[in-house]
């Protein structure tokens, strides 16, 4: 699948991860991983942790599938409010979605102090925007729901908001919790690590065509007839999971994305705050480490990708003025423009662990506007399950949980 089109800014902002690797022999493991984007890359990290032998293979060059498109901004707060999610998984459950999230960003700051590297994490608080009357009341209700949870959280009014962050905007949701990071930087950092210290195999442009199930496992079935026969899969192909997917689980949707020229210090408003709003779909504003200004959203449902790629143009003036409708002062002028492939589930949450009637095939699917701290909470949860530790995350964002 063509996962984006365009100038993905990560892909342009970083020297390329040269790694040219396909696999030309029969291997064994006991883990395999499929994927070598960030999901990837945090499991593989979460095995490799535990002494647990695995391979990571990727059709394409290393962490330049979904990843690369990625806008990377890490918040507890999931596509599904707090409030609308109670109704449909319950309060315990939803509150803990919400927590698990929260947390989640943390272990991903942790994960890099471990490894030594900093792929520009930045803690950042976020402003969730009403964009209308209606808007306002949803926060209003949300508010009380996350206080009820015990979630950090503040309601600002419009003359706050406008003293605070310069928008004009009916009211907002405040948290402190919040960061930012450079994915594909993640990705590369991690996968790179764990390869010099010859605890993992890597294996790009490599593309599994067929898999068996065997006694001991899983027989995977390389394109070019090599075989790998190993204990455990880990599906980490995101929205290419589908050859492994008995049924489909999620929507695709097509996303889009302007990266801007860098500004001057001054422009850049209050804390570098994460900003997106209500409105659906919403647009969302982050800032990277050199003062560019990334603004994503205009979000469409993915028909083919000659259709999203013909948008793009037309959405990147939309996201400009938009952007200038917000922040009518700050010079904006596009640099770099994409659009890309995600997709969404019908509760908001990811699809984490094993699929029923797939003994040691494990699906992290971070689906959703949340997909990295998603990621993160998969690979401590596939960690702890092919290790033979319980873990209640698994039955939260399991298959069985939708009917």
């Amino acid at each position: 699948m063509d996962l984006h089109s365009g100038m993905p800014f990560w892909v342009v902002l970083n020297p390329l991860y040269n790694y040219y690797k396909p696999l030309k022999t029969n291997i064994e493991t006991h883990t395999v991983i499929i994927g070598s984007g960030i999901t990837g890359a945090l499991v593989a990290h979460s095995l490799c942790s535990l002494g647990i032998d695995c391979v990571v293979i990727d059709k394409r060059t290393i962490a330049t599938g979904s990843t690369a498109a990625s806008t990377s901004q890490l918040q507890y707060e999931i596509d599904e409010p707090l409030c609308d999610l109670i109704e449909k998984v319950g309060k315990k459950d939803a509150e803990d979605a919400y927590k698990y999230c929260l947390q989640s960003i943390t272990d991903i700051e942790n994960v890099f102090k471990s490894i030594g590297k900093n792929p520009d994490f930045e803690r950042v608080p976020t402003y969730l925007l009403a964009s209308n009357q209606k808007g306002k009341k949803l926060l209003q209700k949300e508010f009380q729901a996350r206080k009820e949870a015990g979630l950090p959280v503040t309601f600002l009014e419009k003359e706050p908001l406008k003293k605070d962050l310069g928008v004009d905007a009916l009211a907002a949701l405040y948290n402190e919790t919040s960061a930012q990071v450079d994915c594909y930087k993640a990705a590369t950092y991690l996968l790179d690590h764990h390869l010099q210290n010859n605890e993992l195999q890597l294996y790009s442009h490599t593309l599994i065509s067929d898999y068996n199930e065997t006694k001991n496992g899983y027989e995977l079935v390389a394109e070019n007839g090599n075989i790998i026969n190993c204990k455990n899969v880990v599906i980490a192909a995101g929205y290419e999971a589908g050859t492994f997917l008995p049924k489909k689980v999620m929507d695709l949707l097509s996303t889009f994305a302007i990266v801007s020229h860098p500004v001057d210090a001054s422009f850049i408003w209050e804390k570098r705050a994460l900003i997106w709003e209500t409105k659906t779909p919403y647009l969302y504003v982050r800032t990277t480490a050199d003062n560019r200004i990334i603004v994503g959203g205009e979000d469409e449902a993915y028909n083919n990708p000659e259709k999203r790629d013909k948008a793009l143009t037309k959405k990147t003036n939309i996201l400009e003025k938009k952007f200038q409708k917000m922040f009518p002062e700050i010079p904006f002028v596009t640099d770099m423009s994409w659009a890309g492939t995600f997709s969404a589930t019908r509760d908001g949450l990811p699809y984490i662990g094993l699929y029923p009637g797939k003994p040691n095939m494990y699906f992290a699917l971070g689906y959703g506007g949340n997909g990295i701290t998603f990621s993160m909470i998969a690979a401590q949860v596939i960690a702890n399950l092919i290790s033979g530790k319980p873990d209640d995350r698994a039955r939260l964002f399991g298959f069985n949980r939708t009917k």
